[in-house]
C-alpha cells in the first residue's frame, strides 16, 4: 500500500474540499468526523446538524427508500468527491528485485566469486622462458596459443550459467505472484453486497458502492463500507476487529446507528445510507497508518540489511522461507480485501495455519539433510584434491615452489574450489522449494475448475491427509432448494398440496399473512432464467420454500408486502441459533397488536397451547395432544427425510402495550396454524462422492440444525450411515450430555468415547460443531493425529472453520463471515467438490514425491561421481558449466514436469498419509538406490574403460585448458540421456509398471522432456569449449541414447523385485523424516563416513532405549497406582493408558500407519507384528492384572514416547524390528 497512492488519495480529497459540496451538502471530512462518534453522541449531532438520517440522505441527495438513481454520471461525481471503495494494494516486487533476491542464494555467490577469480587468472600470462622447465607438470600439457587464449571460456560460462539460473527462479517467483494477485482478485470480485438503486434491490460488487448508497444488510455480512442506519430489526453487530472488543454491540437508528467497515453483521437484519468509502472509512484510515508506517519500516531496514549482513541471515532463513512461501504468500495481499482490520489477528491466525502443514514441514527438514551431506561431501572433494596435488608436485617430484608459477598454482586451486562448488550445487536441491510451489499454484489453478476456490495454498496440500470431514446438511449434501410437499392444517394430515378450496378460509387467511410478512422481504420467488426451468429462489431458501407454499395455494404475497412494507414492522425477532424461531409483529387497524412466529415445529409447538380446527377456530391444544401430534405428524415427516417448520400467530391487545423486551413471555400462549414438511432433496452426486470418501479412508460426518429424524432419514440416502453398522446418531442435548462432566466441562475422556462412533449430530448449536472438531484434533487416542475439513455456511460456523484443519466455506449460500474464516472456497456448495479437493491434494503430495525420487537418484550419482572421479583423476567427470546444466533440468524442468501431473481416481484408493509416514517410502528408497547403481556402474565403466571400448584418446588425467575429450563427453551425454528416461520412471511411485500410463494427458510432461533433449543435442554437436564439449558422431549418440533406455528396462527390473527382499530398505525409507536418510543415501556408497557415524548413531538408540524403559517403568507404576487408588471409589475413571487397553482395535488399527501403507507386503508384516504384540490387551480381563498390564503398557507407551519425540530413532528401529 505504497505511500504516494494513499497521499494522492488525500491531496485529492483536500482539494475537493474547495469546492466542498461540488452539488452535495457534506464534505468527505465533515462525513469522515461524523462516522468517528459514536452512541449517542452520534444521535444528537445528526440530530441538531442534519436533521436526522432524513436530512443526511436529503444533503446526500440520496432517498431512504428507493436509493441512488443509477445515473452514470451522478456515480461518476461520487467516486471523484467521496473516493472509491478500494483500498489501494501494496505494490508487487518488481522483477528485478526478484531477481536480486535469487542472487542471494549461498552456493550461486560462491560459484560467481569462483568463476570471477578464474576469468581474472585467465589472463595471466607467466613469463616465456620459465613455464616449461620449472612449473613442471603443474603447466604440462598440450597448451597451444588458441588454447591458452580460450581459458577464460570457462569462467564466463560459469557466470553466464547463473544468470540463467537466476532468471529462471527470479521468473518463477513472479508468476506466482502474478497468480496469488490474481486469485485475491478474484476472491474480491466474489464479494457483493445488496444495494437499492431506483427503488430496485440489486447485487453490486463491493467496489462499485458509492456514498449515498442505500444498502441492505442482513445476518453474515460484512459491511464493505461506514454508515448510518436507517432501519433495523433486531440487529447485533461484531466489532470486534475494530475495537477488540468481543461483546456483540446492539445497534439502532435511535440509540447507536453507527455501522462501520470491515464490522460483521451476527443478528437481525436493516439498511443504512453509505457515508464513507475506501480510504476515508474507517477501516481505510487504520490501513492507511498500517501501509505508510510498514513501507517506511521497510525502507529504513531495507538500507541497513545491505549494509550489514549482506547475505548470511537470509540464506539460513531460505531453505524455511521458500517451504513457507507457500503459506505467507497469501500475506501481503489481505490489504486488498475490502479492508478488514483485524490484519494483526490473520497473521496470528496465519501462522498457526502455517505451522500446521505436514508435507512443508517434512520438507524442510529433508533439504536441510540433504544440504548438509553435500556441505560436507564437497569440501572433502576440495581437500583430497588440494592434497593430492599439493603431495604429487612438492614432495614427490621434490619441486621448489617458484613466485612466478604462482598464479598457474593458483589457478589449480581455483580449479579444485569450482569442482568442490559443484559437488555442492548438484547436492543442494534447490528445486525442492520450486516443486512445491509450482505444484500447489499449479493445483490451486486447476481446482479453480473444479469449483474450489482456495485462500490458503497449503490448505490443498493438508486436504490430501484429511481423515474426517465435519459436513453441514442444507445445500452442502442437499440442492438447497425448498419445496413445501406435505402439510397439517384445520386437523388434516394433507400428503400433497391441496386445492385452496379445502382449507377454511379463515386458517388460508392467517397462513398466507404469516409466511408473507413474517420472512425476510428480501427472500422472494422470481420467474425462472430459462424458458421451463425452475423458479429462481432468492434470499433464504426455507422462507423461499414457505412463500412457494403460498403460490401453490394460488395466492401471491407481494400485494400483502406493499400493503406491510417493512417500515411499518412494529417488532422482529430475528432468527437465531438460541431462538430457533423467528417471529414479527405487526399493529392491526384497530390499535392491537398481532404476532406471526413460525420455526423449528418441536421448538414452536412447546409454546402453543391452541390450535386451529376444521372451521379455523382456535381450540384447545394439551400436552397429550402434543405427543400425539408429534407421533403421527411430525415422526412421519421427518423419516421421510422433510424438514417441519411450524407457522404460529398471537393476538395481544393495544392497551395496556406489552412489554415487548421480555422476550420469554411474549413467546408463549401461541395459536398454531401449520406444520409444514419441506423436502430438500440430495443432491445425485452426493451418495457417490461420499462412497469415495469411505474408500479413500476419510470418514464423513453429518453436523446439522435439523431434527434427528430428519438428519438420519437423509444420511442414510446419502449412504453416511448403512444399516448393519455400528454408528451413533444423537442430537446437540445428548452429544453435550455425554462429553460433559459434573461442572459442565468437556472432558476429552469422554469426548473420546463418543467421537469415533458418531456419524450424524442433530439439532447441533455453533459451540457444539466446534467442540466436535476441537475434540476430534485433540484426540490422542489415535496414534496418527486426525486431520479434520469443516464445511460451513453460516456466521456462527466461523470458529469451528478456523479450528478445523481445513475450513470450506460455502460460495452461494456461505455468509461473508464464514468465507472469511475458511480456508477454501466452494463456488458451487457442493459435497463433490470436496472430494475433488482431497484428489488435489492428495496429488500434490505424490508429485513432491516423483520429484524427490528423480532428484534424489540424479544427487547420488552426480555427487559420487564428482567426489570418486576427482579423487582418482584430479578431475570431475562432469565439469563445473555440465553439472549446471544438469542442475537446470532436475531442478526446474523436473519440478515443473513431475509437478503438473494430473490427478487420477486411483488416489483416492487409498487410505491417507498420515502425519508420521516418511516422505520416501520403501519403493522409493528401493528406486533411488536401484537406479543410483545402474547409473553409478555405466559411468565409472565410461570412465575408466571407455577409451577401450569406443577406440578414442583417453580424457583422463588432461592438463589444465586442454581442449574437450570425446571420452568426457560421452559420459557427460549418457549421464544426461539417463536422467531423461528415469525421469519417466519417477511418474509413478507406488511400483507400477506401466510408467507411460496417462503420459499423453500432460503435455508440459512430454514437451519438456522433448524440449530437452533437443537442447542436449544442441549443446553437444555445438557447445564446444563453454560446455567441455566434442561433437559426437550418430553411432556414439546411438550408444548414449541405448544406455538411456537402460533406465526403462531397469526400472522393470527395480519393480520385479519384493520390498520384503529388501529389509534394509525399511530403515532408510523410514528414517527420512527423521534426520538421517541423505547420509544414508551417500554413505551407501562411501564406507569410510560410515562406520563413525554408525557407531554414534547405536549408542544414540541405546541411550534412547534405555531412558525409554525408566520413563515407562515409572510410568505404569503411576497407572497402577492410581488404578489401586481410583479405582476403589469409582471404577469408571480408568486413566488414558487403561482405556488403550480396553480398545485393542483401535491400537490395532492405529500403528499401521507407520508403515509405508501402499506396498502390499509391508502391509502384511505390520500386521503380524501389531498381532504379535496387541494379542494380549483382548484378554476378558477387563481390570488389567498387574502382570497384564505392565507388558502391554510397556509396548504401549514405548510406542508413544517414541513417537512422540519426532527425531528419536527408536521410534524407527521399533517399526523395523
Amino acid at each position: 500500500m505504497g505511500d504516494m497512492s494513499n497521499s494522492d488519495f488525500y491531496a485529492k480529497n483536500q482539494r475537493n474540499e474547495g469546492n466542498h459540496t461540488a452539488g452535495f451538502g457534506c464534505s468527505v471530512m465533515e462525513l469522515r468526523s461524523l462516522m468517528e462518534l459514536r452512541g449517542t453522541e452520534a444521535v444528537l449531532k445528526l440530530q441538531e446538524d442534519y436533521g436526522g438520517v432524513e436530512g443526511l440522505c436529503t444533503r446526500l441527495k440520496t432517498s431512504p427508500t428507493e436509493g441512488l438513481t443509477g445515473a452514470t454520471t451522478d456515480l461518476d461525481k461520487r467516486r471523484e468527491l467521496y473516493g472509491k471503495n478500494l483500498i489501494p494494494p501494496k505494490k508487487p516486487k518488481t522483477f528485478l528485485q526478484l531477481v536480486w533476491e535469487a542472487l542471494q542464494d549461498v552456493t550461486l555467490i560462491i560459484l560467481e566469486i569462483a568463476a570471477l577469480i578464474s576469468l581474472g587468472l585467465s589472463f595471466y600470462h607467466p613469463p616465456e622462458d620459465t613455464t616449461g622447465a620449472s612449473c613442471g607438470a603443474a603447466a604440462g600439457g598440450a597448451e597451444d596459443e588458441s588454447e591458452a587464449e580460450a581459458g577464460w571460456i570457462e569462467g564466463a560460462a560459469i557466470l553466464l550459467s547463473v544468470v540463467c539460473v537466476v532468471l529462471v527462479t527470479a521468473f518463477n517467483d513472479w508468476s506466482k505472484e502474478k497468480q496469488f494477485r490474481g486469485l485475491q482478485s478474484r476472491i474480491e470480485q466474489e464479494q457483493k453486497f445488496q444495494v437499492v438503486r431506483g427503488s430496485q434491490v440489486i447485487q453490486l460488487p463491493v467496489a462499485d458502492i458509492v456514498v449515498g448508497d442505500i444498502a441492505q444488510i442482513k445476518y453474515g455480512d460484512l459491511l464493505p463500507a461506514d454508515g448510518v442506519l436507517i432501519q433495523g430489526n433486531d440487529l447485533k453487530i461484531d466489532e470486534s476487529s475494530l475495537t477488540g472488543e468481543s461483546d456483540h454491540v446492539s445497534k439502532a437508528a435511535d440509540r447507536d446507528p453507527m455501522l462501520l467497515s470491515g464490522t460483521h453483521v451476527m443478528e437481525g437484519s436493516g439498511r443504512m445510507v453509505v457515508m464513507a468509502v475506501g480510504v476515508n472509512s474507517q477501516t481505510g484510515i487504520i490501513f492507511t497508518l498500517l501501509g505508510a508506517g510498514i513501507v517506511e519500516e521497510e525502507e529504513k531496514k531495507e538500507k541497513k540489511g545491505k549494509m550489514q549482513d549482506g547475505n548470511m541471515e537470509i540464506n539460513q532463513t531460505k531453505v524455511k522461507k521458500q517451504d513457507g512461501a507457500a503459506a505467507m504468500e497469501m500475506q501481503p495481499l489481505k490489504s486488498a480485501e475490502g479492508g478488514e482490520a483485524d490484519d494483526k489477528e490473520r497473521k496470528k491466525v496465519n501462522v498457526s495455519k502455517k505451522e500446521k502443514s505436514v508435507l512443508q514441514g517434512k520438507l524442510t527438514k529433508l533439504a536441510v539433510q540433504i544440504g548438509k551431506a553435500g556441505l560436507l561431501m564437497s569440501a572433502i572433494t576440495v581437500v583430497i584434491l588440494v592434497l593430492n596435488f599439493v603431495i604429487d608436485n612438492f614432495v614427490l617430484q621434490k619441486r621448489p615452489w617458484m613466485p612466478e608459477c604462482t598464479p598457474i598454482y593458483i589457478q589449480y586451486f581455483v580449479k579444485f574450489f569450482i569442482i568442490g562448488v559443484t559437488v555442492l550445487v548438484v547436492a543442494v536441491p534447490e528445486g525442492l522449494p520450486l516443486a512445491v510451489t509450482i505444484s500447489l499454484a499449479y493445483s490451486v489453478k486447476k481446482m479453480m475448475k473444479d469449483n474450489n476456490l482456495v485462500r490458503h495454498l497449503d490448505a490443498c496440500e493438508t486436504m490430501g491427509n484429511a481423515t474426517a470431514i465435519c459436513s453441514d446438511k442444507t445445500g452442502t449434501l442437499t440442492t438447497n432448494r425448498m419445496t413445501a410437499v406435505q402439510f397439517y392444517c384445520a386437523d388434516m394430515h394433507y400428503k400433497e398440496i391441496p386445492d385452496p378450496g379445502a382449507l377454511p378460509s379463515k386458517s388460508l387467511e392467517l397462513l398466507i399473512s404469516s409466511i408473507s410478512i413474517n420472512s425476510a422481504y428480501t427472500s422472494k420467488i422470481l420467474p425462472p432464467d430459462k424458458e421451463g426451468g425452475l423458479p429462481k429462489q432468492v434470499g433464504n431458501k426455507t422462507e423461499c420454500g414457505l412463500l412457494g407454499l403460498v403460490l401453490d395455494l394460488k395466492r401471491d404475497y407481494q400485494p400483502i408486502r406493499n400493503q406491510i412494507p417493512e417500515e411499518k414492522l412494529y417488532k422482529v425477532y430475528t432468527f437465531n441459533s438460541a431462538r430457533k424461531s423467528m417471529s414479527t409483529v405487526v399493529k392491526l387497524p384497530d390499535g392491537s397488536f398481532r404476532m406471526y412466529s413460525k420455526g423449528a415445529s418441536e421448538i414452536v409447538l412447546k409454546k402453543c397451547n391452541r390450535i386451529l380446527n376444521e372451521v379455523g377456530e382456535p381450540r384447545v391444544f394439551r400436552p397429550r395432544d402434543k405427543d400425539e401430534m408429534v407421533k403421527k405428524v411430525i415422526e412421519p415427516m421427518a423419516c421421510n427425510g422433510l424438514r417441519t417448520i411450524c407457522v404460529a400467530y398471537r393476538d395481544f391487545p393495544g392497551v395496556p402495550e406489552p412489554a415487548w423486551d421480555d422476550e420469554a413471555d411474549i413467546l408463549s400462549d401461541l395459536v398454531a396454524i401449520t406444520v409444514i414438511g419441506i423436502e430438500d432433496p440430495v443432491r445425485p452426486e452426493v451418495p457417490d462422492a461420499i462412497r469415495k470418501c469411505q474408500s479413500a479412508g476419510i470418514t464423513v460426518r453429518m453436523v446439522t440444525g435439523d431434527n434427528i429424524n430428519t438428519a438420519r432419514a437423509i444420511a442414510i440416502k446419502c449412504g453416511i450411515i448403512n444399516p448393519g453398522e455400528d454408528f451413533l446418531c444423537i442430537d446437540g442435548k445428548e452429544f453435550n450430555r455425554r462429553i460433559r462432566n459434573e461442572k459442565g466441562e468437556v472432558e476429552q475422556e469422554r469426548m473420546d468415547k463418543v467421537w469415533p462412533k458418531l456419524r450424524v449430530l442433530a439439532r447441533s448449536s455453533p459451540t457444539d460443531k466446534h467442540t466436535l472438531v476441537k475434540g476430534i484434533i485433540d484426540s490422542t487416542m489415535v496414534e496418527q493425529r486426525q486431520v479434520v475439513a469443516v464445511t460451513g455456511d453460516g456466521t456462527n460456523d466461523g470458529p469451528a472453520l478456523k479450528k478445523a484443519d481445513v475450513g470450506f466455506a460455502m460460495g452461494i449460500a456461505g455468509t461473508d463471515v464464514a468465507k472469511e474464516a475458511s480456508d477454501i472456497i466452494l463456488t458451487d456448495d457442493n459435497f463433490s467438490s470436496i472430494v475433488k479437493a482431497v484428489m488435489w491434494g492428495r496429488n500434490v503430495y505424490d508429485s513432491i514425491s516423483k520429484f524427490l525420487q528423480f532428484q534424489l537418484t540424479v544427487n547420488v550419482v552426480a555427487v559420487i561421481v564428482a567426489f570418486t572421479g576427482a579423487c582418482i583423476t584430479q578431475d570431475s567427470p562432469l565439469k563445473a558449466v555440465q553439472m549446471l546444466w544438469v542442475n537446470l533440468i532436475m531442478d526446474t524442468f523436473a519440478s515443473l514436469a513431475l509437478a503438473t501431473e494430473p490427478p487420477t481416481e486411483s488416489l483416492l484408493k487409498r487410505r491417507p498419509y498420515g502425519r508420521n509416514k516418511p516422505l520416501i517410502s520403501s519403493t522409493m528408497t528401493k528406486n533411488i538406490l536401484g537406479h543410483g547403481v545402474y547409473q553409478l556402474v555405466i559411468i565409472f565403466t565410461l570412465l575408466f574403460a571407455g577409451e577401450k571400448i569406443f577406440d578414442i584418446d583417453s580424457g583422463r588425467n588432461a592438463p589444465l585448458h586442454s581442449p574437450p575429450s570425446e571420452h568426457y563427453t560421452i559420459i557427460f551425454n549418457s549421464f544426461v540421456m539417463m536422467q531423461l528416461f528415469n525421469e519417466i520412471n519417477a511418474r509413478k511411485i507406488h511400483g507400477e509398471r506401466n510408467v507411460f500410463q496417462g503420459i499423453n494427458k500432460n503435455p508440459i510432461f512430454y514437451s519438456i522432456v522433448l524440449g530437452t533433449f533437443v537442447v542436449q543435442i544442441f549443446i553437444v554437436q555445438f557447445g564446444g569449449k563453454p560446455f567441455s564439449c566434442q561433437p559426437l558422431d550418430i553411432e556414439k549418440w546411438m550408444w548414449c541414447v541405448f544406455l538411456g533406455v537402460g533406465e526403462l528396462l531397469w526400472g522393470q527390473v527395480m519393480a520385479t523385485i519384493p520390498n520384503s527382499r529388501l529389509r534394509f530398505l525399511r530403515r532408510a525409507g523410514q528414517l527420512s523424516q527423521k534426520d538421517e536418510l541423505p547420509e544414508e543415501d551417500v554413505n551407501e556408497d562411501n564406507e569410510e563416513i560410515d562406520h563413525a557415524e554408525r557407531e554414534l548413531r547405536r549408542g544414540q538408540i541405546l541411550w534412547f532405549r534405555g531412558l525409554n524403559r525408566i520413563q515407562t517403568q515409572i510410568r505404569v507404576v503411576n497407572a497402577f497406582r492410581s488404578s489401586l487408588y481410583e479405582g476403589l471409589e469409582k471404577p469408571d475413571s480408568r486413566t488414558s493408558i487403561h482405556n488403550f487397553m480396553t480398545h485393542p482395535e483401535f491400537r490395532i488399527e492405529d500403528s499401521t500407519p507407520h508403515m509405508p501403507l501402499i506396498d502390499a507386503t509391508t502391509d502384511e508384516e505390520s500386521a503380524r507384528i501389531n498381532r504379535k504384540y496387541s494379542s494380549q490387551p483382548s484378554s476378558p480381563n477387563k481390570n488389567n492384572n498387574a502382570i497384564d498390564s505392565g507388558i502391554n503398557l510397556n509396548i504401549d507407551s514405548s510406542k508413544s514416547a517414541a513417537s512422540s519425540s519426532p527425531a528419536s530413532p527408536l521410534h524407527s528401529l521399533e517399526t523395523s524390528l
